[in-house]
């Protein structure tokens, strides 16, 4: 029988180490495996939610472009106008400026003749020296009786008659030197003078004219135009975009081309109910003398208090029960549905008067079933084009 050799046998570590190995390699291949269809399989997911989340592109609001007010009739007046009056009776002696004169404060304008008024003057003083001078007895009277009713010389009641007649007496000055000072200011209107400084636009009167004071005729008509007054009826739309301090142009038919800047000096804080109007005063300088007083012209308001509203193209709104939405995509990615109030319909864009911010990614042709809360992935944003100057639809 034969035997085996020893040193040809293995021994049970060997064969342990063997197991082991080959364990190691059917582990290894099975990973080597499986690894590539696991890569595939979490690319696979990864792209199938990927494609899962709806690509949209979107659009920011774009500020509209102020509305151009149209031109507005408009009344040019002098900053001041007045007629002149004569303040005295008598005939004109003369006139020392005409038609288009430009005079100084103060100036000599005519002289009137008033002998009646003198007359009258020269009378009152001489009533007042009469009067001057029976105080002068009355006082010497009252006096000396005030002495005499000391020793009983006289009554009482004659000392009182005579110091009741003194304060009559001195009462009768104090009314003619009054009266004098009347007549001697009266006589000082026979002199018409300018009271402003500005141009004659009239002369009615001529020497040897009549004239009456305090309901005769004008004797002339004075006016300051190095500063005019403007003054214009803006419609109730456009009445609260008007505040004192804002910028106007104003236009003469007769200057083409040529724009006189003016600002807003006051309104008149209230709607006419006649004609639904605001009136609003404006300055204008006009110390080159281009513009005539009186003139018609037009106004155009350039500047507006409100900013002007948001605008989006019309292909972004979403009409539901709730009103007008759009779809706001959030810094997560998220949507939002948020209800807009709608200004002016420009065809292609509308106003956006309330509901957004100028910083808002809108989405452009939101699906209907768009939802809050949504996932969605930007391709890009476009920055809305502003709504055109014209009419509203």
């Amino acid at each position: 029988m034969n035997s085996v050799s020893p040193s040809l046998t293995p021994s049970p570590p060997s064969l342990f180490r063997a197991a082991l190995l080959v364990l190691v390699l059917v582990a290894v291949a099975v990973i080597a495996g499986l690894l590539p269809r696991l890569r595939a399989r979490a690319a696979l997911a990864a792209e199938t939610r990927e494609l899962a989340v709806p690509t949209v592109a979107v659009v920011s609001p774009a500020a509209g472009k102020p509305v151009t007010s149209p031109p507005l009739p408009a009344e040019v007046k002098a900053w001041i106008e007045a007629p002149i009056f004569a303040r005295a009776s008598g005939y004109l002696k003369c006139w020392r400026v005409d038609l288009g004169a430009r005079v100084a404060v103060g100036q000599l304008l005519a002289e009137i003749e008033t002998p009646e008024l003198d007359q009258e003057l020269e009378r009152a003083r001489h009533q007042l020296a009469e009067a001057e001078a029976a105080l002068a007895l009355s006082r010497t009277t009252s006096e000396r009786y005030a002495e005499l009713v000391k020793t009983a010389s006289v009554s009482e009641q004659e000392t009182a008659e005579k110091q009741a007649d003194f304060a009559l007496k001195t009462a009768t000055v104090k009314a003619a030197r009054a009266n004098v000072r009347r007549l001697e200011e009266l006589q000082r209107f026979a002199r018409v003078t300018a009271p402003f400084a500005g141009v004659v636009t009239a002369r009615s009167v001529d020497a040897g004219d009549l004239v009456t004071a305090g309901g005769g005729k004008e004797l002339f008509r004075l006016a300051q135009t190095d500063k005019l007054r403007v003054y214009v009826r803006v419609p109730q739309a456009q009445a609260r975009s008007i505040e004192p301090g804002q910028a106007a142009e104003l236009l003469i038919p007769e200057k083409p081309g040529q724009v006189v800047t003016g600002k807003v000096a006051r309104t008149a804080g209230a709607i006419s109910s006649e004609s639904r109007t605001l009136l609003t005063e404006l300055e204008v300088d006009n110390s080159r003398g281009e513009i005539l007083a009186g003139s018609f012209g037009q106004v155009r308001f350039i500047q507006a208090r409100t900013l002007p509203p948001l605008t989006l193209p019309g292909n972004t709104l979403l009409f539901r029960a709730e009103g007008p939405q759009v779809g706001v995509v959030l810094p997560d990615g998220k949507v939002e549905l948020r209800s807009v109030k709608l200004g002016r319909d420009f065809g292609g864009t509308v106003e956006i008067l309330e509901g957004l911010g100028p910083t808002n990614q809108v989405i452009l042709n939101p699906p209907d079933s768009l939802a809050s809360g949504a996932m969605v992935r930007m391709a890009g944003t476009i920055k809305a084009e502003a709504a055109p100057t014209g009419k509203a639809k």
